[in-house]
């Protein structure tokens, strides 16, 4: 007999059944269809593009970038940009209006974003003494300002009777205060041209006059000078202070501190002689001192005025013989017209005999 063995059927109550059951939970591929998605999508445009001819990408990259140049420029000029604040450090005798309106003056135009520093440190460095000037922005609207000034060196007396103070660079600075400290002395015979052969001039000038003030004044010697004259700096000239304000030292070209020494001690061995206030300039720079008086002077002039007098007794006695010539002259133009009108009257007569003889 066969046996009937009837197959248990595992999917009711247990395996696959059980995940079947009302309460239970199903797992899909969410993640992998939303990756699919984002694919697709860069698939459609790369498609997209991939018909799209090249001029018309090249025109839309144009297009784009003007569009950002534009917005910039809109943003640099807006008036969240523009100056409201600048902040001037460092200066002393450069005046803070004069730098504050120069840098707004400047920056109005563009902005703070697109201020040009380069530029205007530049300018500012023209002004008179500002050697260096340091430019930065603090946005959105403030510029900042740190400058360093020139150091006054040495006084000028300009050709116009004006002091200026002038600085190493041989650049002159504004005029000398009455609050200013007194220099040793000061310095003549600057090169007023706009050159750059008259700057260095005015450079070698400038420190030939410091190394002056340093050796005179070691020496004792400053006090005495009021002015020196450095036309030419191969020739150097001392004018003296005080009482010898008068007296010019021509000391040369070298040896100058000792050529000083002597020609004072030359001055003060004549101060006493009956020509010591006569003394008008000492010559060092020959074998000997050379001492010229003012009354040299005098008897040139003396001669002068002599030989005019003489020019002008001479002239008078010309001018006084013309005249007696010609009031002689003048004299005698009556008879010579009476003479004139007899000949006449006799020649008339004796046509009008030789007429009457003949016929």
């Amino acid at each position: 007999m066969r046996e009937q063995v009837s197959a248990q059927k595992v999917g009711n109550r247990s395996g696959m059944a059980a995940d079947r059951r009302p309460g239970s939970t199903s797992q899909r591929p969410a993640r992998r269809e939303r990756a699919a998605g984002k694919g697709g999508l860069r698939e459609r445009l790369r498609v997209v593009f991939r018909h799209v001819p090249t001029m018309l990408k090249v025109v839309i990259a144009i297009i784009l970038g003007v569009l950002v140049f534009a917005g910039y420029r809109a943003a640099a000029t807006a008036s969240f940009f523009q100056i409201r604040s600048v902040d001037v450090k460092g200066n002393w005798r450069a005046s803070t209006e004069e730098l504050q309106s120069l840098v707004r003056k400047e920056v109005s135009k563009t902005g703070v974003w697109q201020a040009d520093l380069g530029d205007l440190s530049a300018r500012l460095q023209r002004l008179p003494w500002v050697r260096r000037a340091v430019v930065a922005r603090v946005l959105p609207d403030e510029v900042r300002v740190r400058i360093t000034e020139r150091v006054p060196r040495a006084v000028v007396h300009t050709s116009s009777g004006r002091l200026r103070w002038v600085d190493d660079d041989a650049v002159l600075l504004g005029e000398m205060l009455p609050t200013d400290q007194m220099p040793s002395f000061f310095l003549r015979g600057w090169n007023e041209e706009e050159s750059e052969a008259a700057r260095k001039e005015n450079s070698e000038r400038v420190q030939k006059l410091l190394q002056l003030q340093r050796e005179w004044e070691s020496a004792g010697l400053s006090e005495r000078v009021s002015e020196v004259n450095l036309v030419d700096v191969r020739d150097v000239r001392a004018q003296l202070a005080g009482d010898d304000s008068q007296i010019e030292v021509r000391l040369g070209a070298e040896n100058l501190t000792n050529r000083l020494r002597q020609a004072l001690e030359v001055l003060d061995q004549q101060r006493n002689t009956a020509l010591g206030p006569l003394i008008t300039y000492i010559i060092m720079n020959q074998k000997n001192p050379i001492v010229g008086h003012a009354v040299a002077v005098r008897n040139v002039n003396a001669m002068d005025a002599g030989k005019n007098h003489l020019a002008d007794d001479n002239g008078s006695k010309a001018s006084q013989n013309d005249n007696l010539v010609k009031a002689a002259r003048d004299a005698t133009q009556p008879e010579k017209a009476n003479r004139n009108r007899n000949d006449k009257g006799r020649m008339r007569e004796r046509n009008k005999e030789d007429r009457s003889r003949r016929t």
